[in-house]
């Protein structure tokens, strides 16, 4: 026996929001209710490794695992599974994104898995605890998103205005984002290095970073190799 759930909702945004909001898994704590922690651990092209740590269950017990996904934009599906299989002798994962004929974008999330003999329920009980909350997180997912989607291009903001995000080792701001304007093909944002401060390595897999210096200078690492950029230089 093994465990098959199979849910789907339909999300009234652009595709490529849609895909780089639900992909973002170093956000998926403010993306998801259940996720208290999300850490990549591994890149490797369009392959992410990470760690996932719930909130405290009805029991407080604390669950947390690795788990690995493969994002294929070209035929907009992800494939994942389990690394740290937990209670699931396995679980695999697939999502897909199809545009509906009256617009919005389908996400359609299936679950393969089968669970351990020692697991605490068996197959079917998770199946039915898979079929009560995924639809809930699909609807928080759909919310967020267009909620996003419907922020007017015309809104402006302030450096002052966005709460600076340390995540990286330095003081970095979105200016331009789908949370501050609503911008679904942009991405700006302004940085603070102190002397000493340095930016975590991170990966960008749909698209280029460009970085401009505006006062003082920056040493950036390019294959292992230290480049002073200087003011007014990018």
């Amino acid at each position: 026996m093994a465990g098959h759930t199979e849910q789907s909702i339909v999300i009234d945004a652009p595709f490529q929001l849609v895909w780089d909001i639900t992909n973002d898994v170093a956000n998926w704590t403010e993306l998801f209710t259940e996720y208290a922690g999300a850490e990549i651990t591994e890149r490797d092209g369009d392959t992410v490794t990470f760690r996932l740590t719930m909130h405290p269950d009805e029991n407080g017990k604390v669950w947390s695992w690795v788990s690995q996904r493969r994002a294929d934009l070209a035929n907009r599906e992800v494939h994942a599974h389990r690394v740290e299989t937990g209670p699931f002798e396995y679980m695999k994962i697939y999502w897909s994104y199809r545009d509906e004929p009256d617009g919005g974008v389908r996400m359609t999330w299936i679950q393969d898995f089968h669970m351990k003999p020692t697991a605490p329920v068996d197959d079917q009980q998770m199946v039915d605890r898979l079929n009560t909350n995924s639809p809930i997180q699909l609807n928080v997912i759909k919310k967020k998103i267009e909620t996003l989607a419907g922020a007017t291009t015309h809104k402006t903001v302030a450096r002052g205005d966005i709460a600076p995000n340390r995540r990286r080792g330095a003081e970095i701001r979105v200016v331009l984002g789908p949370a501050t304007v609503g911008a679904t093909t942009g991405f700006l944002g302004v940085a603070v290095v102190e002397p000493g401060e340095c930016v975590a390595e991170h990966y960008h897999p749909y698209s280029e970073e460009f970085l401009y210096v505006i006062a003082g200078t920056l040493t950036v690492d390019l294959d292992d190799e230290p480049v002073v950029v200087p003011a007014d230089s990018g």
